[in-house]
């Protein structure tokens, strides 16, 4: 699906109406780590290529879900590098919270911790904390094989080519 201009700006926000997630759980989350998760919203939200990876999912809140999506190994690399020293109290962040308030908050006993402690490596921050939803390609971007995150519009969305690749 491609994204309406309100679904853009909702996906910048810190507490959207798209998941009422709020990123700012452990405190205010850098705004160097914060552009991936906007990003990643966007990807998911909006972008019309991740069609050979859509799977059903039986859940009250969503029809279906993202699974193992190959995620370029720059765009994992430079996500964790880029939140490395954020904190969280969660490795999966899809389930376990605490919405008593109607806004995730972290689950009672958890502690926050940095990301490098709770992802140890960036394929761990990948893989684990949209549970499954990406998976760590050792490909790089601009190979055809991966779905990057990060590329300039203008010079067209490498990301056809890759689900073309995995139709």
């Amino acid at each position: 699906a491609c994204c309406t201009a309100n679904t853009s700006l909702e996906a910048h926000k810190d507490q959207s109406y798209l998941y009422n997630f709020n990123w700012n759980h452990c405190g205010v989350m850098p705004p160097k780590c914060k552009r991936h998760f906007i990003q990643d919203t966007c990807l998911y939200e909006c972008s019309p290529n991740l069609g050979p990876w859509i799977q059903q999912a039986d859940s009250s809140w969503r029809k279906e879900r993202i699974l193992h999506v190959p995620l370029c190994r720059e765009d994992c690399e430079e996500w964790w590098q880029d939140c490395r020293d954020a904190l969280t109290c969660k490795e999966n962040w899809h389930k376990g919270w605490n919405w008593a308030t109607g806004t995730n908050r972290c689950p009672w006993g958890s502690e926050c911790r940095p990301f490098h402690r709770v992802f140890p490596r960036p394929q761990d921050l990948c893989e684990k904390i949209w549970s499954g939803s990406f998976s760590f390609s050792p490909e790089r971007r601009g190979s055809g094989r991966c779905i990057q995150m990060w590329f300039d519009p203008a010079r067209g969305n490498p990301n056809v080519a890759v689900a073309r690749h995995y139709a």
